[in-house]
């Protein structure tokens, strides 16, 4: 077995004639490219509803399903890092999601795209951890999640900017939206004839078995995610409780909650361990999410449908402004970087300039709504709210890991994901489509001489409107909000070793509880 690293950051797994200075540079465009990845991109949605016959909610659902598929390798991650090699990881991560988008382009039923995407996004968030965590004391040699973080969501949240605009330029290139999977399998294809020709098999400690996953509470927690996500997907299609799917899928979610719930409470090895929920300050972190996903789902409804339905931009038309969310992610993350390690300010002061951002593009666009405006002038408000949501999500993971010890800090990312990954930015888009549509009705048979386009506009601006004043009710609380500063020093991600060790002597707890039984 050979040595452990110690000392100055090096590559093992990395072959000799491989220059060492571009050795984690290779690995951080691995996992660009990893984040780029989907099954079905939203950018080419219009082409691909027109060729597949599919409804705008079974595109939405195939989505998401990914979305939830990123969410759940969290707790399974070190367990594969130390059974499988490095080498082995990325090869099949990208040889999976290479093969999910081939399939996607072979066959249209939702059932089966949804099981495809959820798995690309599994294998997604595999080959984005195992890049990252191989690059972490590179990027920070003291494994300092203060700078770790805001580095890695500029990856994240960015490619969630950039996946879209790629996705329309080459759909209106090459008019099919086909060309952004052949595009993805080709990237994915010369990922693996590098990581084949660039890297060997390495381990830094003997392999660690396969057991004691929770792979049924995976699938559970999941199922709840889906289903909640269903009902708010297809809620309006279905007219709510007059759909009978809509009926089926209500009843069957309490079910699948009462089992998530059993399974994690009477057995050792939990998905999600039930000490994970105790923490004091878990609650609020939870509740600032959704707060935040409240804010910032405006765009998916009202948004699209004022850009849409009354300007009549199409998405070539509005690509630029992923360009500006992106250009508002990187200096979101790197204003959190600057303010934990430069400034050392208070960690709730970050949380209130964030939610300002997302408070001021409500406000601009309430303001912004008219008939004759020009897509330039989204710039500003998108800047805004990517500015404010990349503060949330880089503040809010960092505090998560002084909430929270290692044993749980990777359940704690999954129970994070539980709100902000689809699933209440789902709800409150359901929500807002409920209410759009019914302003828009009332707004047509009060005998006001508005035309539909005219009664869409004030049902936009009166929901904006709406958004705005609750907004402002919740800075109130953000302003009168008080905790101690995050620390300048943070605490530390242990070592590998030490990491292996734990997890030894957690499986030989398990082996001795289960033969005391």
């Amino acid at each position: 077995m050979p040595p452990i690293p110690t000392g100055p950051f090096t590559m093992p797994m990395m072959n000799s004639f491989v220059p060492k200075c571009i050795q984690p540079w290779i690995y951080l465009v691995f996992a660009l490219i990893f984040q780029l990845a989907g099954s079905v991109y939203p950018g080419a949605m219009a082409h691909y509803m027109g060729d597949t016959c599919l409804m705008r909610e079974d595109v939405l659902m195939i989505v998401l399903c990914g979305v939830v598929g990123v969410n759940m390798p969290f707790p399974f991650l070190f367990r594969f890092k130390f059974r499988f090699t490095n080498r082995q990881l990325l090869l099949t991560a990208a040889a999976v999601i290479g093969v999910c988008n081939w399939l996607c382009m072979l066959t249209e039923s939702v059932p089966v795209l949804c099981i495809i995407s959820y798995i690309a996004g599994f294998f997604k968030l595999c080959g984005t951890f195992e890049c990252m965590s191989t690059i972490q004391l590179w990027m920070t040699s003291k494994r300092d999640f203060a700078i770790f973080f805001p580095i890695l969501y500029c990856i994240v949240l960015g490619d969630m900017s950039l996946s879209p605009w790629i996705t329309i330029q080459l759909t209106y290139i090459f008019q099919t939206w086909q060309a952004m999977h052949w595009f993805m399998i080709g990237l994915m294809a010369v990922m693996v004839l590098l990581i084949y020709t660039l890297t060997h098999d390495f381990r830094f400690m003997r392999p660690l078995p396969l057991l004691s996953l929770d792979w049924l509470g995976c699938l559970l927690w999941s199922a709840i995610m889906i289903e909640v996500i269903f009902l708010f997907n297809y809620g309006e299609y279905y007219n709510w409780w007059d759909g009978k799917p809509f009926r089926v899928v209500t009843f069957a979610l309490p079910v699948t909650f009462y089992f998530a719930i059993q399974r994690m409470l009477h057995i050792r090895h939990a998905y999600i361990a039930k000490e994970a929920w105790q923490y004091r300050r878990l609650v609020p972190m939870l509740v600032i999410f959704v707060l935040v996903e409240l804010i910032s789902s405006t765009p998916k409804v009202m948004q699209n449908t004022f850009v849409g339905g009354v300007l009549h931009f199409d998405s070539v038309m509005t690509a630029s402004d992923y360009i500006v969310e992106w250009c508002g992610t990187i200096v979101g993350c790197m204003f959190v970087l600057l303010w934990i390690k430069a400034f050392h300010l208070k960690f709730t002061r970050l949380l209130t300039v964030g939610f300002m951002a997302l408070l001021a593009y409500e406000i601009w666009m309430y303001f912004l709504i008219s008939p004759g405006i020009t897509v330039e002038m989204f710039y500003v408000p998108t800047f805004m709210r990517s500015f404010g949501i990349a503060i949330f999500f880089t503040a809010l993971t960092i505090f998560l890991e002084e909430v929270m010890p290692f044993q749980h800090f990777f359940m704690g990312l999954t129970m994070l994901g539980l709100i902000r990954n689809g699933v209440v930015e789902t709800v409150c888009s359901g929500i807002y489509s409920f209410y759009l549509r019914h302003h828009i009705t009332e707004n047509l048979i009060r005998g006001i001489p508005y035309d539909p386009l005219q009664s869409i506009m004030i049902s936009v601006k009166q929901l904006y409107g709406f958004t705005c004043l609750l907004g402002v009710a919740m800075l109130f609380v953000f302003l009168l909000w008080d905790v101690q500063p995050v620390r300048s020093t943070l605490k530390k991600m242990p070592y590998w070793n030490v990491i292996g060790r734990i997890l030894k002597k957690q499986m030989k707890h398990n082996r001795k509880m289960a033969k005391a039984q």
